[in-house]
């Protein structure tokens, strides 16, 4: 968990996101940027930059991808699109810039875009509102990332999402549960290393003492009366 911005940013709980979402973030503005950052795990720094035409066609119609730019990216990989799934149109829906502007999330003197030291500013105070610790901006990426790969998701896909150079910087942002940990150490037991015993279907009868088998005397030896 990260204190003090030290340590690694908090997963959050299903129950953690609804209390922030809800009662933390004050306005429809906070909410698309950090429904943002948890719908398409998107960088803070991403999501301040992107412009309107990124996410919005005209009159406020959101267009069915949200669209990263290379040159906004970490390192300028690539351009990325990501799906906007329901949860993240009916944010998108409740926020529309007015009047239209250039950036998606103007700053305030309306020339830029918001600083992510801004809106990590506001997510301390949304945090603070609601009793919730270790929450960084990364929080939201790394919840988003994780619950892919808890759902199965191949990581190769995941880091199509993510927009991670390579596979080992991805894997350094999945939180491994315990459970996980003995879910995986559980599956070993099918490496036994005792042979099954093996059962008879019937078990052979036990020795029969009462049928003896006796020798006939001779003929000389019995007795005469």
């Amino acid at each position: 968990m990260k204190i003090d911005r030290h340590g690694k940013a908090k997963i959050l709980t299903q129950s953690e996101i609804q209390l922030l979402f809800s009662e933390g973030l004050q306005t429809e503005r906070d909410r698309a940027i950090f429904g943002i950052c948890l719908y398409t795990a998107c960088r803070i720094r991403e999501c301040c930059s992107l412009r309107t035409t990124d996410v919005y066609e005209r009159k406020g119609i959101i267009y069915p991808e949200v669209t990263f730019r290379k040159g906004d990216t970490k390192g300028k990989l690539a351009t990325r699109a990501i799906p906007v799934i329901e949860e993240l149109r009916i944010l998108l829906l409740d926020y529309y810039p007015s009047p239209r502007s250039w950036f998606l999330f103007p700053g305030l003197d309306g020339t830029g875009h918001i600083h992510q030291d801004s809106a990590a500013r506001v997510l301390r105070k949304a945090c603070q509102r609601v009793g919730i610790r270790g929450v960084s901006t990364h929080s939201f990426r790394r919840t988003a990332l994780t619950q892919m790969s808890n759902e199965g998701i191949p990581l190769r896909i995941i880091q199509e999402v993510s927009g991670h150079r390579n596979l080992s910087q991805l894997q350094k942002y999945l939180e491994v549960k315990p459970e996980q940990v003995r879910g995986a150490v559980s599956a070993l037991s099918m490496l036994s290393t005792v042979g099954k015993r093996m059962l008879h279907d019937t078990p052979s009868p036990p020795p029969d003492f009462t049928h003896q088998n006796t020798q006939t005397q001779p003929e000389s030896e019995k007795p005469l009366f």
